[in-house]
């Protein structure tokens, strides 16, 4: 097998595996926008390709990954708001069992080095073992996931596309997931194209992006609007819930209370806010952040007050908006699979 890291003119980096073998594989170009860090997956040991990343889409949207064939990915997941709900606080699962967190948006993956709010997973190819035998979300077993798949002609067929034989494995199916999550990239919101030079900012764009980067790219660190930290919000705890944040996997007391800090971009659509879903408008969100200071048990980013006035707030609101990519919303690609 030939491997090959491509370098376009323009700048960006790709991906891709190019397969030469009895069966042949439609190779897959991961781009990175140009000035973008390098990601965090490894594409060399799950090379990417068209017919497992349609693998992955297909199991993606379907239910039969539930017990019940009830909840699928896609159920938590939805595209137009950014691959999460937006219909009730916490996550649902089979039999409307309510989980403890609001679920997290899928965007830009290949460059997150843990996954879930308090960091409990760190391979995006496993990841998918957590909801799918989850009892207040899929509840089901991956053998049993198999066996259900390797009964059916049309996932015999995708695999055999996939992988060149018909033979379903636990492996194969969480490979194929994670080609297709890890493709759900998002990089070309009007913030995007005004960091290109193609169009700029109006005023009050400009001005909420000033004070976005005073008081917020610290954590939110652009160009991915994430970080690999986990931080305290200042939030005070949910007591139906109890949710003790990163503590419960590190069993670090410097943990408790730290939850992972989520990508910005398309926050316009991923509506309701926090670890619990308790804000429901990015005004809350706002004025929730706008609220906090001189409380020692924050990061030192947080315990400084903001005083921020209410056009401030609006500003910073304006420009937030500004990361709504819809190309990625309503790409067809990503949607569920017709055929």
């Amino acid at each position: 097998m030939k491997r090959a890291i491509l370098i376009l003119g323009f700048g960006g980096v790709v991906f891709g595996i190019l397969a030469f073998s009895k069966s042949y594989f439609t190779p897959l170009y991961f781009e990175v926008p140009k000035s973008w860090p390098q990601p965090e997956y490894d594409f060399k040991k799950n090379p990417l390709s068209e017919e497992k990343f349609q693998l992955g889409r297909h199991l993606f949207y379907d239910p039969i990954l539930s017990r019940d064939n009830s909840i699928s990915c896609s159920s938590c997941h939805a595209q137009a708001t950014g691959f999460t709900h937006v219909d009730h606080d916490l996550s649902h699962g089979i039999e409307g069992k309510k989980g403890t967190r609001n679920s997290l948006a899928l965007i830009n993956l290949a460059w997150n080095k843990d996954f879930h709010w308090d960091g409990g997973v760190n391979n995006l190819e496993v990841q998918p073992i957590n909801p799918i035998t989850n009892p207040v979300e899929m509840d089901e077993k991956l053998e049993h996931v198999v066996a259900k798949l390797q009964q059916s002609s049309k996932y015999r067929n995708l695999f055999a596309k996939a992988y060149g034989d018909e033979k379903v494995t636990s492996q194969r199916l969480l490979k194929a997931l994670a080609q297709f999550t890890v493709s759900l990239k998002s990089t070309n919101s009007k913030y995007d194209q005004v960091m290109r030079g193609e169009t700029s900012f109006d005023a009050q764009e400009q001005n909420g992006y000033v004070l976005f980067k005073k008081h917020c790219a610290s954590c939110h660190t652009e160009p991915l609007f994430n970080s690999d930290k986990f931080e305290r919000n200042g939030l005070a705890v949910d007591t139906a819930l109890n949710d003790l944040g990163r503590i419960k996997i590190t069993g670090r007391k410097e943990d408790h209370l730290r939850f992972k800090i989520p990508t910005l971009r398309n926050i316009q659509f991923t509506k309701p806010y926090m670890h619990d879903g308790r804000f429901k408008t990015l005004n809350e969100v706002i004025k929730h952040y706008n609220s906090l200071g001189h409380d020692k048990s924050l990061p030192k980013e947080l315990a400084k007050p903001m005083n921020l006035s209410d056009n401030e707030r609006v500003d910073m609101e304006v420009f937030l908006n500004t990361l709504t990519d819809k190309t990625f919303l309503f790409n067809p690609r990503f949607q569920f699979p017709r055929e």
